[in-house]
């Protein structure tokens, strides 16, 4: 009898204590978490069509994502949190052909790609 209500004791306790990591203890600090490449607007201005593979890694830094089955393709993503809220996300991505660089996408573009991106505005359609 009294090893089953030391059980229940336990069982109850462990219960407790695992809900206290669900709600969070009340004044309990949460550091900022940065993950990923840090990508500023400065760094993707500087960035030309044609540039080599090693001239956008000198300049934006080794990729956190280089696509083994895609490898004209490196991403560049960046987040940071506040325990589980988001407070900051952006990611630049850069596509070669062979060993130029022809296309860049994302949140920092840079001024060669901008005027490229501009939309048209829509072909009129209601004849």
């Amino acid at each position: 009898m009294r090893i089953a209500r030391n059980t229940l004791i336990a069982a109850v306790f462990v219960a407790l204590l695992g809900g206290c990591g669900f709600i969070g203890f009340p004044g309990v600090y949460r550091i900022d978490i940065e993950q990923g490449n840090i990508v500023t607007q400065e760094m993707a201005d500087q960035l030309q069509p044609g540039m080599s593979r090693r001239q956008v890694r000198f300049i934006l830094g080794t990729p956190l994502v280089e696509d083994t089955f895609n490898q004209d393709r490196w991403d560049y993503p960046y987040s940071k949190r506040k325990g589980l809220k988001v407070k900051e996300q952006a990611g630049l991505t850069v596509i070669f052909e062979g060993d130029a660089l022809v296309e860049v996408k994302g949140d920092y573009l840079p001024p060669a790609w901008q005027s490229e991106t501009a939309e048209a505005p829509p072909a009129d359609t209601s004849n």
